[in-house]
């Protein structure tokens, strides 16, 4: 258990971009106990040195999280724990309802957005533990007395649980668990009555679809999520955007540009919500990102400026929080664009710095290995520094 709590406070540290001496003076400020300080966090991470329940408490807070997921990350965590033995640990300490009202209900929908948000700065093996928690807790609530209105909340924050843990599964390149949860999600959705849910499912399968270069079934199937998701939502946004990702990796550079010229239309009333960063709510800095994305994939010479505006905007956001896992992807955006600008040198930097990151997660990897390839094709000495580090990530 102290590797892999102390694995684990290195590693959320890292995500917040705080150094050890930050840390201790935010755990003072929130705790008003100075006692903690840069070399006992030290002796934390390397395990030399348990924290007391006190400070697990308090780093919860810092964290923003639970006692009870910071515990459940921890044990994810340590190299020697198997997920299902943690889940299952997990499972046995909780009791189950025997009855769900409008509390429990409210608690799990709050805990969804909460995931949710998190998605864009966690990992997502790290997430996924969490995720798995809460299913297994919807799981153990559905045998439970509700009324029919209760019933469908809960099949509905099951519906976006499973589609989360799709979302992390496709992350971690997980071919087989994300078409299983995948599936439970659009039957939840459905049973749930939930048509933006249905378009979500239907845009992660195309998303899905778009890294695994099955461009035309991408097509399809966003075109079929704009179909059932209602007209200006979230998930019809993303999905006319994904139509646009999956026209431009086919080089339809016509049918790409309508797309966008459809995207910004739907994008230009919107405001900027509570949470920019919340997965499944659509804001404008998104779309930036998806045109950044789109542009670069089609060569359009256009794709640099945004690009680095993008890249700009992740790391120093106007709104919300820095979201330093698309700020890397957007580091492979600004590569092709800098690659069709014949900008090769700093192409090879930049495409570095996305590769040292340690934000990349698999079903990024294949957008690196085509900048790599492209960097090769011209012949420049960083394209084998650029593989090694690819390959040193990939197998990590």
């Amino acid at each position: 258990m102290e590797t892999g709590v102390g694995r684990l406070i290195a590693q959320l540290r890292a995500e917040r971009d705080l150094s050890q001496s930050q840390l201790a003076d935010m755990l003072a400020r929130a705790s008003g106990n100075p006692a903690v300080t840069r070399n006992e966090i030290s002796r934390w991470e390397q395990g030399k040195r348990r924290p007391r329940r006190y400070w697990l408490e308090w780093l919860a807070v810092v964290f923003g999280m639970s006692l009870l997921d910071l515990e459940d990350l921890a044990r994810l965590a340590a190299p020697t724990t198997n997920t299902d033995e943690a889940e299952a640990i997990e499972l046995r300490q909780r009791v189950a309802a025997s009855d769900v009202g409008r509390q429990t209900l409210e608690g799990l929908e709050t805990a969804v957005d909460d995931l949710a948000t998190a998605y864009p700065t966690t990992p997502p093996d790290l997430l996924l533990i969490r995720v798995r928690r809460h299913l297994g807790y919807v799981g153990k609530l559905l045998d439970a007395r509700m009324t029919l209105a209760e019933h469908r909340r809960l099949v509905v924050a099951g519906s976006w649980l499973s589609l989360l843990a799709a979302t992390c599964s496709i992350d971690l390149a997980d071919r087989p668990a994300a078409a299983a949860r995948l599936q439970t999600a659009a039957q939840l959705a459905e049973h749930g009555e939930h048509p933006e849910l249905s378009g979500w499912c239907l845009e992660t399968e195309a998303w899905q679809a778009v890294t695994d270069g099955e461009y035309r079934r991408a097509i399809k199937l966003s075109q079929g999520a704009q179909a059932v998701a209602p007209h200006n939502s979230s998930a019809f946004i993303q999905a006319t955007a994904q139509e646009g990702r999956a026209q431009a990796r086919l080089g339809h550079r016509r049918e790409t540009l309508k797309v966008l010229s459809r995207v910004e239309h739907l994008v230009s009333p919107l405001k900027v919500p509570d949470h920019p960063e919340h997965h499944y709510r659509y804001d404008p800095g998104k779309a930036d990102a998806y045109v950044a994305t789109t542009l670069s994939w089609v060569g359009d010479p256009g794709a640099e400026p945004i690009a680095r505006q993008v890249l700009a905007q992740l790391e120093a956001p106007e709104y919300g929080a820095p979201r330093p896992r698309r700020a890397a992807t957007a580091r492979l955006d600004l590569s092709l664009a800098l690659l069709a600008s014949h900008k090769p040198d700093e192409a090879s930097s930049v495409t570095m710095d996305a590769l040292a990151s340690g934000r990349l997660v698999p079903s990024n990897f294949w957008r690196a290995q085509e900048v790599i390839k492209a960097v090769d094709a011209q012949g420049l000495p960083e394209a084998a520094e650029l593989r090694d580090a690819y390959e040193a990530l990939r197998v990590s």
